[in-house]
């Protein structure tokens, strides 16, 4: 936080020295612009001004002209829409990586499909060659889980552990059960659930911990894989108009970050989050800069709904005699979150289930109080399914609700059937959070959901499912306003990351990042806002994608 202010003085005092010296011009200007600035002190504007990475002015054409020198570059948008860039408060970034370069299965909506895709796909591999990711969905195919004999005859040489999109459940066939050494013998880890046929053998799929008997045994990404995937990973990431992500992966991508920020090959501003139980091994004086930093550290208390890990104090209505369960114990969970605050980690958490949002907010709640106040900024990962009376509790904390909008019209084709009528009103309660004061802020969880921005507002917006069956909205009352759901991307997501003061809103001072979009998300309709294109992406004030 300390390193977060003498940074933006630094940048306040060299805006200071351009603006006082009038033989400092711009390198950039942009005109004939529509500017959502996000700065309630001056919401719109028609032209900036950049030096280096930084906005030197923002304002009407005349005032940002005065910065124009004879070596200039002038670029004229033809009235096109500019928001300052996208930030994506929860990505997993080396899976994201790694699914662009694996099976594509999150559309796969039929059986056979599922089949035929990681069929084809292993045609392409060695033997020996793992499958991951993949990020399938069997509600698209009516329910049934898929099973390892659906893919054994294809995938005898080629071990397999592929993620349900929800990232909670995974498929592994009989060569990854050899490997880890799963059979009809086996027994249920804790918090875990091997699932198995009525004769007792395991049909390959593992739920919530029960999934880490195979995927410990993957071999780890060397550093070359790391960097493939990230560099595929920022590549489709600033194409969507995401500046800054939040990068909520477990699998250990920082040094690779921190070498290709090294050498430049950073696209994409990243805040890189490590596990919450290893808040021992993070320094609080590592060095952060404006591409790349941590201090976050990211805890679970339940799994997903789709997986019935979520943890709910009622059973689930598909399922009366299961309520869930939770990865981590209370205590634990308690240790760790206090422990990390004792050193000035920001902590996020992620819960699903109205029982896990509960007990989590417990949690902060007493740790507040152990600790004493000051400004941590503790987040709730997800907050999907709420208690009406906990939602008023998290402005009454201090807790920023980190939510993903493009859950809630996907959840919402089959989510009523597993939680019932009465949950429903408060599930994804966007507006609700929001009338309780709650800090929003808003990300993908991609690759379980594609990083898109323009998707998320969409889904805030409108709440129609992607099955097209809720025309007017899946839990219409939780509606936001486009405003409301791009301070969700943009202003409240860097107060999110302690990052308010360098970005997040287009002002002089702060960096130029931004997004020129195809239309103005204030006065297209609604319902076509996931039409929306990008065309531009800049990032301290270089262009880094160009629709083409």
């Amino acid at each position: 936080m300390i390193k977060q202010l003498f940074f933006s003085l630094g940048i306040a005092i060299f805006i200071c020295s351009c603006t006082s010296n009038e033989t400092v011009k711009a390198d950039l200007i942009i005109t004939n612009a529509n500017i959502w600035t996000g700065d309630l002190d001056a919401l719109k504007a028609e032209a900036m001004a950049i030096k280096a990475d930084t906005l030197l002015a923002v304002g009407s054409l005349e005032e940002i002209l005065k910065f124009k020198g004879k070596v200039t570059e002038v670029q004229d948008v033809q009235g096109k829409f500019i928001t300052p860039g996208f930030i994506d408060a929860h990505v997993h970034l080396l899976m994201g990586g790694n699914s662009l370069l694996s099976v594509q299965l999150r559309d796969a909506d039929s059986k056979q499909e599922f089949i035929d895709r990681i069929a084809s796909f292993t045609k392409s591999l060695s033997p020996g060659q793992w499958i991951v990711e993949g990020n399938w969905d069997h509600t698209l195919w009516g329910g049934e889980l898929p099973n390892k004999g659906w893919i054994d005859e294809f995938t005898g040489n080629n071990p397999v552990a592929i993620y349900r999109m929800d990232g909670h459940m995974i498929l592994a066939n009989s060569a990854a059960l050899k490997i880890a050494g799963i059979d009809k013998y086996s027994t249920d880890v804790e918090n875990g659930e091997i699932v198995k046929n009525l004769d007792g053998t395991p049909t390959g799929i593992l739920k919530s911990e029960a999934m880490y008997l195979v995927l410990n045994k993957i071999p780890i990404l060397t550093k070359a894989e790391k960097e493939k995937a990230i560099s595929a990973a920022q590549d489709y990431l600033v194409s969507q108009g995401v500046t800054t992500i939040h990068d909520v992966d477990s699998l250990g991508g920082y040094e690779v970050l921190d070498k290709m920020n090294s050498e430049k090959k950073l696209k994409i501003r990243v805040y890189s989050a490590n596990p919450l139980k290893y808040w021992e091994s993070i320094s609080t004086s590592d060095k952060n800069s404006k591409w790349l930093k941590r201090g976050l550290m990211k805890g679970f208390v339940d799994g997903s709904l789709g997986s019935h890990t979520a943890a709910f104090k009622e059973p689930y209505s598909d399922k009366p005699n299961d309520k869930g369960l939770f990865i981590v114990n209370e205590d634990s969970l308690y240790n760790w979150v206090s422990s990390a605050d004792n050193k000035n980690l920001q902590v996020t958490v992620h819960a699903i289930g109205d029982k896990a949002n509960h007990t989590l907010l417990n949690i902060f709640d007493s740790v507040i109080k152990k600790n004493g106040k000051k400004d941590r900024r503790f987040r709730l990962e997800h907050a999907q399914h709420l208690a009406l009376e906990d939602i008023k509790r998290f402005s009454e904390l201090g807790i920023i609700a980190s939510m993903q909008p493009y859950h809630a019209i996907d959840d919402g084709r089959w989510a009523e059937e597993l939680i019932g009528s009465e949950r429903m009103k408060t599930t994804y309660a966007f507006k609700s959070l929001l009338n309780a004061n709650t800090t929003l802020v808003f990300g993908s969880d991609w690759p379980v959901a594609p990083a898109s921005p323009i998707y998320g507002i969409y889904a805030a917006v409108t709440r129609r499912t992607i099955d097209g069956k809720n025309p007017k909205g899946w839990v219409p009352d939780q509606k936001i306003n486009v405003v409301e759901a791009l301070n969700a991307y943009t202003k409240d997501a860097a107060y999110s990351s302690f990052d308010e003061g360098i970005k997040g809103t287009l002002e002089p001072g702060k960096l130029a990042d931004f997004v020129i979009l195809s239309d103005d998300l204030m006065k297209v309709e609604p319902v076509k806002i996931k039409d929306v294109k990008v065309l531009e992406t800049y990032i301290g004030g270089e262009r880094v994608f160009k629709e083409n």
